[in-house]
Parts: structure tokens; sequence; C-alpha cells
């Protein structure tokens, strides 16, 4: 009886069946406990710190979660057919800048999310999927990966949808003077003496023949002087 070949393992195999999450990654979930069972609900209470780069955690340059900051997660898993629904809201304090005046300043952010992870083995009708199955839909769809989920990049868009694209220290903040870039709040009084553009060159004018005739007067008086004294002799 002759043996099969032998035959190497396929390395890529391994990495088929083992998931790319880290269960010890604080936004990585697990669903296992709810069996895959419809109707069956969990609710996680969890406190986690802001991810840092790749990207940044709300709107780059304007407003955002510091990294490492605390954030306060309240999440709910409910079994569905198709998958695992999570629904849940985030908490933690924004800082950035106002837009008006540009003095720092911090809001309390509370994000709220709901996103569905579904089965891979499973289309939106909870049966097997088959091959013939659009590839397009699949890419804007989120899978859970033996059993767990990441929440991170559900939560970086709820936390960008959350935060004000324009934040502002005050409702009412006046912002900075357009001309000395003086801090408005700061000095309710303060304002320059408006010029309108159309006098401004007669202004001048004015002050140049003003001038002029000053100069006159202070040289009219070394003249006169000078002819008295001639007068004299």
């Amino acid at each position: 009886m002759r043996r099969p070949p032998f035959e190497l393992p396929d390395p890529k195999a391994g990495e088929a069946l083992s998931t790319r999450l880290d269960h010890r990654n604080p936004l990585v979930f697990d669903t296992h406990e709810l069996g895959r069972r419809p109707g069956a609900m969990q609710r996680v209470t969890r406190e986690v710190e802001a991810p840092g780069p790749p990207g940044v955690f709300g709107i780059e340059g304007v407003i955002g979660v510091p990294q490492g900051a605390p954030v306060q997660l309240d999440v709910r898993l409910e079994s569905v057919m198709e998958g695992v629904l999570v629904t849940g809201t985030a908490r933690a304090s924004a800082e950035g800048e106002c837009v008006r005046c540009l003095e720092p300043l911090e809001l309390e952010l509370a994000a709220d999310f709901q996103e569905m992870f579904s089965y891979p083995d499973a289309d939106d009708r909870g049966r097997a999927a088959e091959p013939a199955d659009d590839a397009e839909d699949d890419e804007d769809r989120l899978f859970l990966e033996d059993g767990m989920f990441d929440l991170e990049p559900v939560l970086r868009d709820a936390v960008v949808l959350a935060l004000p694209m324009q934040p502002v220290c005050q409702d009412d903040c006046p912002g900075l003077c357009s001309q000395c870039g003086v801090r408005l709040a700061d000095d309710p009084d303060h304002h320059h003496d408006a010029v309108d553009i159309r006098w401004a060159a007669l202004q001048g004018l004015a002050g140049t023949i003003q001038d002029g005739e000053k100069d006159e007067m202070s040289g009219d008086a070394p003249r006169s002087a000078h002819v008295d004294e001639k007068q004299e002799k």
C-alpha cells in the first residue's frame, strides 16, 4: 500500500483560523456569552483610554479627546439573526480652542453609537451566504471575528459626529479685534476710530497743506526780522 505523498502545511491555514483581534485590548468585546441566541442581551460598562494615532480621536486641529484620556463606555450587546447589534454611549472630556478668540476650551462629550456586527457565515436575512453575494456590500459591513469585534472604528466615527465643527468658548464670544487682534471679551470698550476710506486721501492732503502753512509761517519771521535790521542801518 502506497502512502500519499507528504505535503507541507499551509502557513496561511493557521492564520485563517486565528483571529486578528487581541482580547486584551479594552476596545475589543467578546460576544461568546450571547451564544448566537436571538434575543439574548448583555450590558457592559467599561472605562478605557482614548486611542491615539493613527488617526485623531476627534477633529484634527480643531477639537478632540486627548490620547490616553479616560472614556466611559456603556454598551449593550443584542443577539439577532444576522449578528450582534451593538448600542451604547461614550462619555469623555474633549479639548480644543475657540474658533473666534483662539482661547483653549474644554467640553463634556456624550457620543451615541449603534452598529451591526454580522456573523461571517450569514447574510442580511440570517441565511448561509452564497458565493454569488455582492462583494461590495461586504466591504460596507462589519463582521465578528471569532466571536469578537473591535469597537474603535465605530467609536471614532461617533466622537467626530458628536463634536462641534466650530467650537466656541461661549455662545456670545465676540472674538478678536480685526485690526489689532486683542481679545474683545477682555476689553468690551475696545474700539478704533473708523475712517471712511473714501475720505482718507483728502485727509492726507489736508494734513500736507496744514504742514506747509506752518512751515511758511515759521519762515516769515526770520525774513521780516532781517528786513528790519537793514532799515535800521
